[in-house]
């Protein structure tokens, strides 16, 4: 077969200019500060957590703008507190939740201030979840009955993970129970246990009356006859009204958005004084090296802004039950910072 000598050349020129496109992109995603293989460390140990499940749709968005190779490991918070202590390079980050400043506030071990010691990054979702549930056949039908039988002087034990986001929630519950029914709260008491199948258990067993838990983990329960063991239903969740608004319609599993929205605020009210209601969003964030050039801290700031501005992130993280919740790093610190301090005040007032 005879192939023309101009033909050979537009082939190859063709070819040469593909490959110069490719490179020149290349060159483009690696003019930032950021190179190399990047490791995101997370506080959690569980790949099937939300935790896990946020971070990989973030990482993955970002490792293709920055075309960059990064892999998300569930190492654990104080595991993944150490590595990020070690490594001001840039090529360890991490991403957490609330639990790395309330873990701090509750005085756990390993869990230092964060706006001392981090920077912090960009916020990324929200995980509207966090839920407190009682059994089907609870003689409690709303928080409102719970607040007032601890008034009464009822015990009423509530199952939590202590020391961070599970027991936030439990808090705030006894510090409004101390303004209006000054004397009682410590009838609210705490079952202190672990994972969400320990809290559950303490629920089926009758060790608890109360659990906190998450729309993503107990919404099945909630959907069992009343008779079963394991039947309960939602009777608060934390999270603002306006976040719940930005759920998806149809809600989780059989649940609705406006389902969902008959448990919070102000249909649920958890007093904190001066006509202030508590609420709690678990809200995703990076943490950085206090050392690390922030010229990384901008070039993901930036990159962030372009993904979100673009829309796509938004759908899959709605499609996975997160809120979308981007904010650049300046703003975050200090809106997570303010979000802190109303916290502590929670805490501090019943320690």
């Amino acid at each position: 077969m005879i192939v023309s000598n101009k033909l050979m050349t537009s082939v190859g020129s063709a070819a040469l200019i593909a490959a110069l496109s490719v490179s020149a992109g290349v060159a483009m995603a690696q003019d930032g500060p950021l190179r190399g293989n990047i490791r995101v460390v997370i506080g959690s140990t569980s790949t099937g957590g939300d935790t896990y499940q946020n971070s990989t749709i973030v990482v993955d968005e970002l490792a293709e703008r920055l075309d960059l190779n990064m892999k998300v490991d569930a190492v654990g918070a104080s595991s993944a507190f150490r590595t990020l202590d070690r490594d001001s390079r840039g090529n360890t980050l991490m991403i957490f939740h609330d639990q790395s400043y309330l873990g701090h506030l509750y005085g756990v071990e390993g869990y230092d201030d964060i706006f001392e010691k981090y920077t912090v990054g960009p916020t990324l979702a929200i995980n509207p979840g966090n839920a407190y549930l009682v059994p089907k056949d609870s003689p409690y039908q709303t928080l409102d009955d719970i607040i007032a039988a601890v008034g009464n002087g009822e015990t009423v034990r509530v199952a939590i993970q202590p020391g961070g986001v599970s027991e936030i929630g439990f808090s705030a519950l006894k510090n409004a129970i101390a303004i209006e029914h000054p004397g009682q709260e410590d009838n609210l008491v705490a079952v202190n246990t672990g994972s969400q199948s320990d809290k559950n258990q303490q629920l089926f067993d009758g060790q608890a009356d109360v659990i906190n838990g998450t729309v993503q983990a107990n919404e099945q329960y909630t959907r069992l006859p009343e008779d079963d063991q394991k039947a309960m239903r939602f009777v608060w969740l934390t999270a603002r009204q306006d976040t719940i608004e930005q759920a998806p319609e149809e809600g989780l599993g059989q649940t609705s958005r406006e389902q969902l929205l008959e448990y919070v605020e102000p249909n649920v009210h958890v007093t904190m004084g001066d006509d202030e209601s508590f609420t709690f969003d678990k809200e995703f964030f990076f943490l950085y090296n206090k050392d690390m050039d922030p010229a990384i801290v901008e070039q993901i700031d930036e990159a962030l802004a372009d993904i979100y501005a673009e829309g796509e992130i938004q759908e899959t993280q709605k499609n996975a039950f997160f809120i979308p919740n981007f904010k650049p790093s300046d703003e975050a610190s200090e809106y997570l910072a303010d979000k802190m301090a109303r916290y502590e005040e929670i805490i501090s007032n019943i320690q």
